[in-house]
């Protein structure tokens, strides 16, 4: 592949629970300080009350640091949401400042070339700007991509689907070496929530075919073929209502959170009490579950909780 042809020249809520100790509503794991033995093999790594970038540098150090992903000489893709064609307040799109240092840290661990990318829903070149996310990735090292196109994509065939049995894939995510999946929490008009699974939705081309045929099935079923080498989920302004664009900035809460996992539907059952919803109510949760490449009983994991 010819890379060339690609590059573009107010409420706080409860974070995993934690209803008694913090006094914020929600259910389920609560909060506490880190374990403080970095080398524990943490399942999920759950940070609250910095900023995003901040949360970021914890949560990846009590992984190992980024080098226990990406090896020197590697090629990275990392893919934020970046579909629509808005300011980062509103929260539609990824952190700019995460995708930024989460650039920074693979280039730092030795990667190669750092690609970032988004098929967007809004006119492509403006969400890339607007959202400030192509100057943060750039300005951190990264190479910046189009999506838009359909000869950036390649046919495969996805082993098990019942329901999205083929798709086009980004060939940047066939070829990269390492690929980080940095989803923002949100409100999703037909998804209910995009999470990490739903953001895998801007690594294809044909996204219409999934919301005409079983749409939570479909967002099931991708990682079937390919998961994620890392998931990290930008939960510091989250948007409540009117997903996925949104209308304003009065739809947006302030969060300050961010979790990581290699785990997609770990990640997701975690991102999903912090929306304020059990993820058994989440059908693509729920059924990535039952097909078996990852797990939404957090209670069975080992968690890494951090209070800044």
């Amino acid at each position: 592949m010819d890379r060339r042809k690609f590059v573009k020249s107010g409420v706080q809520l409860g974070l995993l629970g934690g209803t008694a100790a913090l006094g914020l509503p929600g259910t389920g794991l609560l909060y506490g300080k880190s374990s403080g033995n970095l080398a524990d093999p943490y399942d999920l790594v759950a940070v609250r009350g910095g900023e995003a970038e901040d949360m970021f540098d914890l949560a990846i150090k009590s992984l190992g640091g980024m080098q226990a992903f990406v090896k020197r000489g590697q090629t990275v893709v990392v893919k934020p949401n970046i579909g629509w064609d808005t300011p980062p307040e509103r929260a539609a799109n990824t952190n700019p400042k995460l995708v930024g240092r989460i650039v920074q840290s693979c280039l730092e661990a030795g990667a190669k070339d750092v690609f970032v990318f988004d098929h967007t829903c809004d006119t492509w070149t403006k969400c890339y700007s607007n959202s400030l996310i192509e100057k943060y990735a750039r300005d951190a090292g990264a190479k910046v991509i189009a999506g838009n196109a359909e000869s950036y994509y390649q046919q495969v065939q996805i082993p098990g689907a019942t329901r999205l049995t083929s798709v086009k894939v980004h060939q940047l995510i066939l070829e990269s070496d390492v690929f980080i999946n940095v989803p923002v929490l949100k409100h999703h008009s037909s998804a209910r929530v995009t999470i990490a699974l739903k953001n895998l939705m801007g690594v294809v081309y044909d996204r219409r075919f999934w919301h005409s045929n079983d749409l939570h099935r479909c967002i099931a079923e991708f990682p079937l073929f390919k998961k994620p080498d890392l998931n990290i989920v930008d939960a510091y302004l989250v948007m409540k209502r009117n997903g996925p664009r949104g209308v304003s900035t009065s739809d947006v809460v302030l969060t300050k959170s961010l979790l990581i996992s290699r785990d997609i539907v770990a990640v997701d059952a975690a991102a999903a009490k912090i929306f304020g919803v059990e993820p058994e109510t989440i059908p693509h949760i729920k059924l990535a579950d039952e097909l078996g490449y990852g797990t939404m009983q957090l209670d069975r994991l080992k968690i890494n909780r951090i209070m800044v």
